[in-house]
């Protein structure tokens, strides 16, 4: 029989956050949901269960393959956790890019002219 593990170990265990306060955070600020109930950090996982993790603007879905307490690397993730988020999801990544325009860094300011341009570009 596997152990009980909390869901902020977990998710910070498949390092799907990159510490252990910040999946607890998540948790308590209602960003994680576990079988469609927000859950808090102690909640036990198993396996078979799906994990909804928001970060903004996507939703991230995970399944439970194997629970584990202890980080592994990053080849071995696959082995605990399965990535089952909806395709339309990680599109709003792509669609994110297109709202910002990024500028040479050291580039400065830009000058009255550039910023009327750039503001003729975000209207469209």
């Amino acid at each position: 029989m596997l152990p009980a593990v909390r869901i902020d170990k977990y998710l910070w265990a498949v390092r799907i956050f990159k510490t252990r306060s910040l999946a607890a955070e998540a948790c308590k600020k209602g960003r994680v949901s576990m079988n469609d109930m927000h859950v808090r950090a102690s909640r036990s996982v198993s396996e078979g269960d799906v994990i909804e993790v928001k970060k903004m603007p996507v939703v991230y879905s995970y399944r439970v393959k194997e629970p584990i307490e202890k980080r592994v690397g990053a080849k071995l993730v696959d082995q605990h956790v399965e990535n089952i988020t909806p395709r339309e999801e990680l599109q709003k990544l792509e669609m994110q890019d297109d709202f910002y325009i990024r500028r040479d860094r050291g580039a400065g300011r830009p000058t009255k002219k550039e910023r009327r341009l750039l503001d003729d570009i975000q209207e469209l």
